[in-house]
């Protein structure tokens, strides 16, 4: 009979296609993943992996067999995290994902909320994009992730936190005065900076401005908010910035913040979950601490 170790160890292999990471991933040695995943090749009498110099690959069998192993590894952790739910709200471990435009910010004020409030529970923060944290919540991986709405899965329950405003952000002795407050329609997208491709404050930034045109910033490297608005301090262009990040990014950079002219633009910041989950009352406890952290920073 195969176990649930077996099954998590499989799943592991199948998402890193490495014996190396995937051994890291599940904290065990290499040698006793290998041992394992042989195991279940005996037992089920397939075989499920291609072992070469590379890495490892799924066979036809193997990926044949990785929705359904999934699908019950879900379903164990469910009933886990139904057990818990017994137990008390916001109880033992949570896998948090949130976004990279949002955790610097909002993570130094939530998680000493959570620890007065909630001492029993360990949180596990990681910090992905929007596709990854969708991507991990659906296929358990996480358990909830604070994203930008909508986030288009339907497997996944959502609770709107806060509204997130946005502004204009240039060099605090930029030569070209922004006039405040600005209109969409007089950014000048020869100047604006985005994050590089993938992130969902670059998509939004462009649905503002009405354009898909614009100045890349991956030719700068600039893969997150920090390094964007060092470039902006530098006079190198203007960019949109979130409101949850005025507060900290104006005392390290020297800038000049427009707001937008009404109706003013801005994105909602959620939680998402599994709608079979078993956890609503941890999420609802969650969602509810978030908003108040959340609004701390805005305004």
């Amino acid at each position: 009979m195969i176990t649930i170790r077996q099954m998590r160890y499989f799943d592991a292999l199948a998402t890193t296609r490495h014996f190396g990471r995937a051994a890291e991933m599940v904290n065990v040695s290499q040698p006793a993943l290998s041992a394992q995943i042989m195991e279940m090749e005996n037992h089920l009498e397939v075989k499920l992996i291609e072992r070469n110099r590379s890495g490892a690959l799924l066979t036809r069998q193997g990926e044949a067999l990785l929705p359904d192993i999934r699908a019950i590894l879900l379903s164990v952790d469910a009933l886990h995290d139904r057990a818990r739910q017994s137990t008390g709200v916001l109880e033992g471990r949570l896998r948090l994902g949130i976004i990279p435009t949002v955790a610097p910010y909002l993570v130094p004020k939530l998680i000493p909320m959570l620890r007065q409030r909630y001492p029993k529970l360990d949180v596990e923060l990681r910090e992905l994009l929007t596709t990854g944290c969708v991507d991990d919540v659906k296929h358990g991986k996480l358990d909830c992730a604070i994203v930008a709405l909508p986030h288009g899965e339907d497997s996944l329950q959502s609770c709107p936190l806060f509204e997130d405003r946005f502004l204009i952000a240039s060099a605090d002795d930029e030569s070209t005065v922004l006039v405040s407050p600005i209109s969409e329609a007089q950014v000048d997208m020869d100047r604006l900076l985005l994050l590089e491709e993938g992130h969902c404050l670059r998509d939004q930034a462009l649905a503002v401005c009405g354009s898909t045109a614009g100045r890349s910033v991956a030719n700068y490297g600039a893969t997150s908010m920090a390094t964007l608005l060092q470039m902006v301090s530098h006079g190198m262009g203007i960019t949109l910035i979130p409101e949850i990040a005025v507060k900290d990014e104006r005392t390290r950079n020297r800038m000049r913040i427009v707001p937008f002219a009404e109706p003013q633009p801005s994105r909602q910041i959620g939680l998402i979950w599994r709608n079979r989950s078993g956890r609503d009352s941890d999420q609802q406890a969650l969602a509810a601490l978030v908003t108040e952290a959340g609004k701390a920073l805005l305004g």
